[in-house]
């Protein structure tokens, strides 16, 4: 490995104090959600998931707003 040469590297800013006082850590991945999901496990009957599945794709989606409404009218 060839060793480090100053004159071929000059473009680099200085790594000093006033550079690394500037740096901010890096954003990684999505945003935070304001109301994120939380990950349960259910045993529904196969018929149940067929069903739902059958009904196209985001069946999930759908099945969270349908709890969602009965929660909210206080059915459940």
């Amino acid at each position: 490995m060839a060793r480090f040469d100053a004159e071929r590297h000059a473009d680099n800013p200085p790594l000093d104090a006033a550079f690394m006082a500037g740096m901010v850590p890096a954003r990684r991945g999505r945003p935070k959600a304001e109301s994120p999901k939380v990950e349960v496990k259910i045993r529904p009957d196969a018929k149940t998931v067929k069903y739902l599945r059958g009904n196209g794709p985001d069946w999930q989606t759908r099945v969270n707003a349908v709890l969602g409404k009965l929660v909210a009218a206080g059915r459940i």
